[in-house]
């Protein structure tokens, strides 16, 4: 499962489009942020930051630079512009047996 997870990664993030997270997030999906302090649990909750998240780092300067991949999880670093700000950061991802 982890390249057909890590594509559907992709393709989402490279369209900017959130409608294929309801099919890729587990129902018992568990969202940390460095701006939210603790955990958000649930596939709505993750949903809603992960859609926001897509139009504010969804810049043409968005680029996944690195990828650390594992059985069940990845590491994808990333370099984006935003408001003429460098940010370079991390996408930490662990799916379940079914890859999502």
């Amino acid at each position: 499962m982890t390249i057909h997870t890590l594509d559907v990664w992709h393709q989402l993030v490279a369209a900017r489009d959130a409608r294929g997270l309801d099919a890729l997030l587990a129902d018992e999906v568990v969202f940390y942020s460095p701006v939210v302090y603790t955990p958000q649990a649930g596939k709505a909750i993750t949903t809603m930051y992960l859609a926001a998240a897509l139009r504010v780092f969804g810049n043409e300067s968005f680029r996944y630079v690195r990828e650390v991949v594992g059985e069940r999880d990845a590491v994808l670093e990333f370099l984006v512009e935003i408001d003429g700000i460098s940010v370079n950061g991390v996408d930490m991802i662990r799916w379940n047996d079914a890859g999502q």
